[in-house]
């Protein structure tokens, strides 16, 4: 009789224990879900924001995604352009294949492209560090042409072999390298790009918002982008243009949400992607001229791991700053801001100051 009362006793304590602290989890969920919409509603931002903190991730929403079919932010409905933030994608898939034994950072990309400007002296690993000395103009623009995925390739050499290039060896950022890179991983696969990118990366992490742009499936929509302006919400929609999103292959036109952004990051070092060793590979290039490397910054010592991007002529607006054990940080999409001086950092860096002192940079 008395085992049983201590038996109960113990279970009693159990019990209200994991109530305390469900409940301190709760609170501390909810007071960090009070602060996001506060920050947001402080800068008249709307959009989608995932914030990680000691390795638990929560997802917060504000305003509409598409405002006027009311489908708000955060719906299983909408998914958001990654803009640059597709090209860590396209590192890791080449990555993928150097490890295969395809061919290996050093590798000269005139063995695929034996008519473009300069191909013999530029290597694979150039590309993914933007040192290629590539430099070609209005890759976010539209030339009023509905791209396939190897005639967006083809028009890319054409176009470069008319312009001018900047020092090999030196960063300068340009979508071409990724379109180009998107290329190989065609010729070398033997299958499209965007087939290796479902095989590769949405199927490992069983994603289920993320699609190349000509992919999406009619239940669902991409968002639409808005200002900010005048005192009012919904101003000025600007849509991604098809025809700017067909040119951009490897460098623009995957479509996601924050939650599979954060799987995605995460699977760079644990092994449903990239192991923590072909990570360190995909970052530290030997070819890198700053602290870009295949598709992402590495910052404060490598510790953190940075990307943005945007698209032209529209308001969208998407950064992450994660810890690179992926214990702490954000993945922050906006699809409306004040302005177009790109505020989603000065959003995101007060969210992040909040989540973790002392941890994170302005980036």
């Amino acid at each position: 009789m008395k085992v049983k009362k201590v038996l109960l006793g113990l279970l009693f304590i159990a019990v209200s224990l994991f109530c305390i602290n469900g409940n301190t989890f709760h609170v501390k969920a909810a007071s960090e879900r009070a602060y996001v919409q506060k920050v947001l509603k402080k800068y008249h931002a709307k959009g989608t924001v995932v914030i990680i903190k000691d390795g638990e991730a929560e997802q917060i929403s504000s305003g509409y995604g598409y405002y006027s079919r009311k489908i708000k932010n955060g719906s299983d409905k909408l998914v958001y352009p990654l803009g640059s933030l597709q090209k860590v994608v396209t590192g890791a898939i080449i990555t993928q294949l150097i490890y295969q034994n395809k061919f290996t950072q050093n590798t000269k990309i005139s063995c695929w492209y034996p008519h473009l400007k300069n191909a013999k002296n530029i290597t694979v690993g150039q590309l993914m560090t933007h040192t290629s000395g590539i430099n070609m103009s209005s890759t976010e623009s539209s030339h009023g042409v509905l791209f396939s995925e190897e005639g967006a390739i083809n028009w890319t050499v054409l176009r470069d072999n008319l312009q001018s290039h900047t020092s090999l060896g030196k960063f300068n950022y340009n979508n071409a390298n990724y379109v180009l890179l998107a290329g190989i991983i065609r010729k070398v696969t033997g299958k499209s790009y965007a087939s290796n990118v479902k095989s590769r990366i949405i199927k490992p992490l069983k994603l289920k918002h993320t699609y190349v742009y000509t992919q999406i499936p009619r239940n669902k929509t991409d968002a639409i982008s808005y200002l900010y302006s005048s005192g009012r919400n919904y101003q000025n929609s600007a849509y991604v243009n098809k025809y700017v999103v067909s040119q951009l292959p490897g460098a623009g036109d995957l479509f996601s949400n924050p939650s599979d952004y954060r799987k995605i990051i995460a699977g760079l070092s644990n092994g449903k992607i990239l192991n923590q060793d072909q990570f360190e590979y995909l970052t530290h290039l030997k070819s890198k001229d700053s602290t870009y490397s295949g598709g992402m910054y590495l910052k404060d010592k490598g510790r953190l791991q940075l990307a943005y991007g945007n698209f032209g002529d529209t308001h969208f607006s998407n950064w992450m700053q994660i810890t690179s054990d992926n214990q702490n940080g954000i993945v922050i999409f906006l699809n409306q801001t004040e302005s177009s001086s790109k505020p989603v950092k000065k959003v995101g860096y007060q969210i992040l100051k909040h989540l973790k002192k002392n941890t994170f940079i302005r980036g």
